[in-house]
């Protein structure tokens, strides 16, 4: 079963365990031979270290840096030590895992972030992932403002003069590029059809707004990927039309074609398709963003399509794009369901 980002962190194990392959499950790590009433305040004092550090640990998904393992009270040669028998598991420099191998949900980005430092921020393919506008990548993308950073193994790195605070979020616990921010990002980085596929899922999941896009835009105008979001949003939106005017040129084209008339304001199962033809049991919906609220009703679009073809129906949707540019495509498409082709 998929691992559930949203669910807490497990808190970390921080016993001892056996390399794979040693005889004896029970194995102490070198040094702990002796039997817990024979211990001294030394090692009474580093068993505790050890369980403040497991805390630590449970609330970074199971991680714990150098700096923090020091300022608990361990030194170099205790957390090489430790290393070394298995107690801690090195991810990155100065970023372990605590106690065993076993990654926690959306530990990869947190020891991204902990090994980049204060300030590094979830963005471009991993924010998308996180908002969950694309499916997540191998590398961990990580933006840091005004410093250079190592070099970090399965990490992408991104360096910035700045960022607008209201670019940043949280997710899941993490920080994160804003829905509008990562757009900007993905725009730089993706194709037409991706970036459009993404932009679609932002409006979808109410992510976004057209106010906010917009705003993103002009505090990120000189972003690499501000020009081709414009430009995308600006062959989306087209001319500002009404459906009544995209349902009067469909007519004047379905007349010259010579085929049939749909009727208008039917109501089937409860809603009101655009343009029916009851007996070929075809609709079309027109998918203008400026009467349909843009993509914010994209799932409700879609939930009651599903809904009309259960019962029998066939739905073609088309932009006002298509229908200025490609008409015979749309008149073509039309035909074929009417079976006049």
């Amino acid at each position: 079963m998929e691992p559930n980002p949203d669910a807490e962190p497990a808190p970390a194990d921080f016993r001892y365990h056996p390399p794979a392959g040693s005889v004896g499950g029970n194995k102490t790590p070198p040094g702990d031979e002796e039997s817990d009433d024979r211990r001294g305040p030394a090692d009474v004092r580093h068993e505790s270290r050890w369980r403040i550090v497991g805390e630590v640990a449970s609330r970074q998904r199971g991680l714990a840096t150098t700096g923090q393992l020091a300022s608990l009270g361990l030194s170099r040669q205790q957390i090489s030590v430790a290393a070394e028998t298995g107690r801690l598991h090195r991810l990155h420099r100065g970023v372990y895992l605590v106690g065993h191998t076993a990654m926690a949900p959306l530990a990869r980005e947190q020891a991204a972030l902990l090994a980049c430092g204060d300030g590094a921020i979830l963005s471009h393919q991993t924010a998308a992932a996180l908002w969950k506008l694309r499916t997540q990548s191998l590398i961990v993308d990580v933006t840091v403002v005004g410093r250079r950073v190592r070099h970090r193994k399965a990490v992408r790195l991104h360096v910035v003069g700045e960022i607008d605070p209201a670019d940043t979020a949280q997710r899941h616990g993490l920080p994160v590029t804003s829905p509008a921010r990562t757009l900007v990002d993905l725009a730089a980085i993706l194709e037409p059809e991706p970036l459009e596929a993404a932009l679609s899922e932002a409006y979808a999941l109410r992510l976004i707004t057209e106010r906010k896009l917009h705003a993103a835009l002009q505090r990120n105008h000189r972003r690499p990927g501000a020009a081709a979001l414009r430009a995308l949003l600006e062959a989306q939106e087209g001319p500002t039309i009404t459906k009544s005017r995209a349902e009067r040129l469909l007519r004047a084209l379905l007349r010259k074609a010579g085929l049939p008339q749909p009727l208008s304001n039917q109501f089937v199962l409860g809603c009101s398709p655009d343009l029916l033809w009851p007996e070929q049991r075809l609709i079309v919906e027109f998918d203008g963003f400026q009467w349909h609220g843009h993509r914010a009703r994209f799932e409700t679009d879609r939930a009651r399509d599903a809904r009309l073809v259960a019962a029998g129906y066939r739905v073609i949707r088309i932009t006002w794009r298509q229908l200025t540019e490609t008409p015979f495509v749309v008149i073509a498409n039309i035909a074929r369901a009417l079976g006049g082709v």
